[in-house]
C-alpha cells in the first residue's frame, strides 16, 4: 500500500500511535515527523521512506488474520466414509460441506449438492468416489483482506 505525505497524521491517529510512538518506531525525530504532518517540510526520500514502512508495519498489525477468525473445531470426513454416513454427519451438524481429510491432510471436499448429484446419477458408495478436488487453502496468518 502506498501512502502520500499528507495522509502520514490521519493514518497515524487511526493507528492510535502519537508523533512520538511514530517518531521511535521510524527512528527519525519527533519533530519532523510533526513538520511532515504540518506541511512545513519536505523530508528525504530515505526519512519518508522509515516512515512509511513503520505506518505499513502498525497498520499490517491490526488487520485480523484467518486464525482469528476461522472455526478450530473442523467436522470432516475420511475418503472410506460412505455417503449414508456423510449425509448423517451434515444433517446431524446442520454443515452444508465438509472437508475430506487422509492423514491430516486435506485431499478433497464433500457438499450437499455434490451428494445430490452423487445420488441422482448413482455414482458410487464411498466419498472418495464422489469428492470434490481440494478446496484453496491458506495459511493462519493470512489477512481477512
Amino acid at each position: 500500500m502506498s501512502y502520500e505525505l499528507e495522509e502520514i497524521k490521519q493514518i497515524r491517529k487511526q493507528i492510535g500511535l502519537t508523533q512520538s510512538q511514530l517518531a521511535n518506531a521510524s527512528n527519525v525525530s519527533q519533530s519532523l515527523v510533526a513538520k511532515i504532518e504540518a506541511g512545513r517540510i519536505d523530508p528525504t526520500f530515505s526519512k519518508a521512506q522509515k516512515i512509511f514502512s513503520t505506518l505499513q508495519q502498525y497498520t499490517g498489525k491490526k488487520e485480523l488474520k484467518a486464525d482469528e477468525i476461522m472455526n478450530k473445531k473442523i467436522l470432516s470426513v475420511d475418503p472410506d466414509t460412505t455417503i449414508k454416513e456423510a449425509i448423517n454427519l451434515i444433517k446431524k451438524n446442520a454443515i452444508s460441506q465438509a472437508p475430506v481429510i487422509k492423514d491430516n491432510h486435506v485431499v478433497g471436499f464433500i457438499s450437499e449438492a455434490i451428494i445430490l448429484d452423487a445420488l441422482l446419477e448413482q455414482k458410487g458408495e464411498k466419498i472418495k468416489d464422489i469428492m470434490g478436488d481440494v478446496p484453496p487453502v491458506i495459511s493462519k496468518k493470512t489477512s481477512i483482506n
